[in-house]
């Protein structure tokens, strides 16, 4: 383990992306206190920080929270012109819980505000004309016929749009078929242990390593990368052939949730960028130690936090 999240000296930002992500925003409840989260949301803020373009596609309900959660997106510099306000259902929430380990368990309430998108004919024509570089979807929006239908909407009037999914299970969220068809569209993939060893069971790939799983499922499904987050224990990354595991940093942990969705972030920066696999590594450790020490999905951060001139 790493002991200085600071010490390693790694590139400046390179030429940014315009990045489309699409799926929930909604409330994490841990005990008597709530924190806006979401991987969508975060996993947007993340790469916003990051120096790209960044539009998230969601839905707040017509209350309290949803009004809270469209003046926090606001204050994270988030463009919310497709971020919708619907009377149907309530503002997304999770219930969190933590295992000995300090894993968190989600209990999603349904439905909820962001299970009623809705994308109109000037909605696209507008995301058509901005040409996203890249689409991101999860698991959990995509599990309503509404949302598959959404997604489908967008993959079909972006098809020049490179396609991420952040795998990203949630109980009573998924069924295999659902899994493996969008492990079928992505050409990016970023998933945790558990999701790994779940895929690999849903598609028939190995999960003997790592590595294996990585290889067998870039040459089952096309996948031009692969992200496998790993823990304490950093992560590991397969893009272009090319293979590596960077150990993760050595950090007082404070709050879980939101790590996989900043390393979600640095992935993507890493391969927009054309960095090696260890190096988006290094960068994913960074950010997912940063938000494992700090309260919140969502902390402070910048890049000065991050990159370290070189002597």
């Amino acid at each position: 383990m790493q002991e200085n999240l600071y010490s390693q000296v790694t590139r400046p930002l390179g030429i940014n992306s315009r990045v489309l992500a699409v799926g929930e925003i909604l409330w994490d409840v841990l005990g008597d206190s709530s924190q806006l989260g979401g991987a969508p949301l975060n996993f947007a803020v993340n790469t916003s920080r990051m120096g790209h373009e960044v539009i998230l596609i969601s839905a707040v309900g017509d209350d309290a929270p949803g009004r809270a959660a469209r003046q926090a997106v606001e204050a994270f510099g988030l463009q919310g012109q497709f971020i919708g306000t619907t009377a149907r259902y309530p503002t997304g929430s999770a219930l969190v819980e933590f295992d000995p380990k300090g894993h968190p368990k989600f209990h999603i309430r349904r439905p909820a505000a962001y299970d009623a998108v809705e994308l109109f004919g000037d909605d696209l024509a507008g995301l058509v004309q901005w040409a996203p570089q890249w689409l991101y979807y999860g698991t959990l929006f995509s599990s309503t016929d509404h949302g598959r239908r959404t997604l489908g909407n967008l993959i079909g009037n972006l098809p020049n749009a490179r396609r991420f999914y952040d795998v990203n299970l949630r109980p009573d969220s998924y069924s295999p078929e659902l899994v493996r068809e969008l492990l079928d569209l992505a050409d990016v993939v970023k998933l945790n242990e558990s999701e790994m060893e779940a895929a690999g069971e849903f598609a028939g790939l190995p999960v003997s390593s790592t590595e294996a799983f990585c290889r067998a499922g870039t040459a089952a499904y096309g996948w031009k990368a692969v992200c496998v987050t790993m823990g304490e224990r950093g992560c590991a990354v397969l893009s272009d052939g090319t293979y590596a595991e960077a150990e993760g940093y050595r950090v007082e942990v404070v709050d879980t949730v939101g790590a996989g969705d900043g390393c979600a972030a640095a992935f993507l920066h890493g391969i927009t960028q054309r960095w090696q696999p260890a190096e988006i590594g290094v960068l994913a450790n960074r950010i997912g130690a940063m938000i494992v020490g700090s309260s919140g999905a969502i902390p402070h951060w910048d890049m000065s936090h991050l990159f370290v001139e070189a002597p």
